[in-house]
């Protein structure tokens, strides 16, 4: 008795101690290989094909540098999110745009690239921000910090809601209630209070409230489906995988590839793009993140009906005892 009650302890804290290196793995290894790799950016102007050239040279595979006819549609690259920065040539010398509101990483790159584009290096190039950040969160540390919390507290309603509610409809109701309560808090919070985000408050609570319906419709449909290492399965791919890949903090591109591709097929990923866009961008660029949440949550609630039906199937038929004359 004692021998399997030491081996079991044993080989539980094994496991703790490889979960625990796994977790440092995948928290920390994508911050400490941030680096730019085939950043999109525009090159525009007489000297365009030069610019590119001595980018190619001087950051091989840093930068995928796309020409543009003019200024305007340079800036019309950054709008529609085809691109984080411009260099726009001129015989006066060259000019930098950034958009921060899309990576305040990049745009603090690009600003130091600046210093080297200047005229003999002389002086450093002019830098604009074409689509900055909220002026409450100037270098979008709130905005990296939001996308944690909405993971876990979507984890944490899917566990309250699996062990409360024996029902998988009414598990099912208890999830989209949660999300739509969720979505509007997050961004009372998140707008009002703190001025992370501009844009429309509605829009911007529809997609927390979408986030939060696929991370917690997902483990809670995992748990419905396979039972209760379902939670163990949908918490440690979204914590483990989705949150350090995201590239809320930084860019999908300044990750280790293809895992920050990768990324945005999670939720986590996901959302913090869509919050871009609605926040600050009208929209633009986040057709595929608003696809890829939709299709997270869909498939969470599909896992709960999945789940009611097998819960269904194993209740016991009621019995027929034959009528007493």
């Amino acid at each position: 008795m004692r021998s399997s009650l030491a081996a079991r302890t044993a080989a539980v804290a094994v496991a703790a101690a490889l979960l625990q290196l796994v977790m440092i793995t995948a928290f920390s290894w994508p911050a400490a290989r941030t680096a730019p790799r085939d950043v999109p950016i525009v090159v525009t102007g007489p000297g365009a094909a030069a610019v590119a050239d001595r980018l190619d040279m001087e950051h091989p595979g840093a930068y995928d540098a796309r020409t543009r006819p003019d200024e305007a549609a340079a800036r019309a690259a950054l709008e529609d999110r085809e691109a984080y920065g411009a260099i726009v040539t001129a015989p006066s010398g060259p000019k930098v745009l950034t958009a921060s509101a899309a990576s305040p990483v990049i745009a603090q790159q690009l600003g130091a690239m600046a210093a080297r584009l200047g005229p003999g290096g002389a002086a450093p190039a002019p830098v604009q921000d074409v689509v900055a950040t909220d002026p409450g969160d100037p270098r979008g540390a709130g905005f990296g910090a939001l996308a944690l919390p909405l993971i876990m507290s979507g984890i944490a309603a899917a566990v309250l809601l699996t062990f409360a509610i024996r029902s998988a409809a009414w598990r099912a109701a208890g999830v989209v209630l949660f999300a739509a309560l969720g979505g509007l808090g997050a961004a009372g919070i998140a707008q009002g209070w703190l001025s992370l985000l501009p844009g429309s408050y509605l829009t911007l609570a529809g997609v927390m409230s979408l986030t939060v319906l696929a991370v917690t419709g997902t483990v809670a449909g995992l748990a419905a489906a396979i039972g209760r290492a379902g939670i163990g399965v949908g918490s440690l791919t979204l914590l483990l995988l989705g949150n350090p890949l995201s590239g809320a903090t930084s860019a999908p591109e300044l990750l280790p590839q293809p895992w920050g591709a990768i990324g945005q097929f999670l939720p986590p990923g996901a959302s913090a793009t869509l919050l871009r866009s609605a926040a600050f961008f009208d929209g633009a660029g986040g057709a595929r993140a608003l696809s890829v949440l939709v299709a997270w949550a869909v498939a969470g609630l599909l896992l709960l009906a999945v789940g009611g039906l097998r819960a269904r199937d194993r209740e016991p038929a009621p019995s027929r005892e034959p009528a007493l004359a």
